[in-house]
């Protein structure tokens, strides 16, 4: 593990060293997730797919996750401080991180048009940062391009898991012990995505209109039986940019690196093969 800081906040990174010359891949995580999850079931499929492509990889843990610094206040009133969101989430939260946060990070590590691999909200925020930034590649796993109701189901039925597991739970084996392996704070990361995706605020997010924009390269996955999404996620986004590939995995839910790890690479190998 590395880190990184800027504007005086201390982000947690890892290198995966890969052969020079080839745009490196950026892996940004899930609405849960941090550079220690994307390993799961004895696999690192990150470094699988470096493998796979001969391209070196980037990782690393938003604010608030993993062993980044928390976001203060994060079930608190909303303020402003800067560059930096402060406090609860607010709708744009994918927004703020995609143009104002990691281009800073990208320029702290030194990578210009990188490759972007997102899963979930890390996919929403390729697409955005795709939409404004020069990259050579964005692939989308799982992306929320707008909120449906599916989504808003499973995330209240997570609200409620999570409860249960900080009342009860003496096994370590409920889901708030469960992400706590993870998270150097543990609430943090949970309510700071967990609020705002049930905010009534948060029905209006629709980032269709910014994936017109994206001229890059761009591949869009999804799991066939995505509990987060329907494969609408996939055809709107064909829609918006005519030129994106589409696959959709069968027999997965809404972690392909976690439930179809070969097949997702299958996917993404052969699309990035051709790019520098």
């Amino acid at each position: 593990m590395q880190r990184i800081e800027i504007d005086g906040i201390q982000l947690e990174t890892a290198h995966i060293p890969g052969p020079p010359g080839r745009a490196p891949l950026l892996f940004l995580h899930e609405g849960l997730g941090s550079v220690a999850m994307w390993p799961q079931r004895g696999r690192h499929w990150p470094q699988e797919l470096c493998a796979a492509t001969g391209r070196a990889g980037w990782l690393y843990s938003r604010r608030g996750y993993g062993q980044s610094d928390p976001v203060a206040d994060v079930r608190g009133a909303p303020r402003h401080d800067g560059a930096w969101h402060i406090g609860r989430h607010e709708p744009d939260y994918m927004h703020i991180e995609a143009q104002r946060v990691l281009p800073r990070l990208l320029q702290g590590l030194g990578i210009e048009r990188p490759v972007l691999i997102g899963h979930s909200d890390g996919a929403t925020i390729a697409l955005l940062h795709a939409s404004q930034h020069p990259v050579s590649a964005c692939v989308a796993i799982a992306p929320h391009v707008w909120v449906e109701d599916v989504a808003l189901q499973a995330i209240t039925a997570a609200r409620d898991l999570y409860l249960a597991s900080a009342a009860t739970d003496t096994d370590g084996k409920g889901l708030r012990q469960r992400l706590a392996r993870y998270h150097a704070d543990v609430d943090n990361a949970f309510w700071q995505w967990n609020d705002v995706w049930l905010s009534p605020a948060f029905r209006a997010f629709d980032i269709r209109p910014d994936c017109r924009r994206i001229q890059a390269p761009l591949l869009a996955v999804q799991g066939g039986g995505d509990e987060y999404g329907t494969l609408e996620q996939l055809r709107e986004i064909a829609k918006a940019a005519p030129h994106a590939r589409t696959v959709a995995i069968p027999h997965c839910g809404h972690s392909p690196h976690r439930d179809q790890p070969d097949a997702l690479t299958a996917a993404i190998a052969p699309f990035l093969s051709v790019l520098p």
